[in-house]
């Protein structure tokens, strides 16, 4: 039951970030996975809790190191990553770990822990659905939601690479597909 890993991958807008934090509300014995990043802390930020804070050089040390199951360099300078510690310190604690990553990250972690990962792509019902439910956040720009959409596409073509696929045309029945799936997973 415990020592296991569940990873989330999904374009922007799929719904992703509310079925995590629905699972991570069922008293499934699951962690969320602390990110490192280069970049510094912003308002009240605090180190091992939103994030782990490495300078740039560190971060490349750590890299360097194989400290990191994923990593990506977002902009120059600007990295991050999922350490290998991380997952070891939610398994001592006894519980299992949940990743809310791109899509590389996710083939990668899933690769690295095999059978003891599964990998959930979350998608959205179509493009266009997936624009409206930008363009209804009204927290972007134009330009800023046709670069979601053009990542979006990108990131749908992997979606084979993930044990499962749920398409979220409907959040709760999308919320308990999800429940259902993690459940089994972690109960075998």
């Amino acid at each position: 039951m415990f020592g296991k890993l569940v990873i989330f991958s999904a374009p922007s807008g799929s719904g992703k970030s509310t079925i995590v934090n629905y699972l991570l509300e069922q008293n499934l014995r699951l962690c969320f996975s602390i990110s490192a990043t280069s970049r510094p802390p912003r308002g009240d930020e605090q180190h091992g809790v939103e994030y782990y804070f490495l300078s740039p050089e560190e971060f490349r040390k750590r890299i360097e190191n194989g400290d990191f199951l994923e990593y990506e360099e977002v902009y120059a300078g600007k990295f991050y990553g999922t350490l290998k510690e991380e997952v070891e310190r939610v398994f001592e604690r006894g519980d299992n770990v949940v990743f809310d990553v791109d899509v590389v990250g996710g083939c990668n972690i899933k690769e690295y822990y095999g059978d003891r990962a599964l990998s959930i792509f979350i998608q959205p019902p179509s493009i266009d659905e997936l624009r409206a439910r930008l363009e209804r956040r009204g927290t972007d720009a134009p330009e800023v939601i046709e670069s979601r959409i053009d990542k979006a596409e990108y990131e749908m073509s992997f979606a084979f690479r993930f044990d499962k696929v749920i398409v979220n045309d409907n959040l709760e029945e999308a919320k308990a597909e999800t429940l259902r799936v993690v459940k089994n997973f972690l109960a075998g």
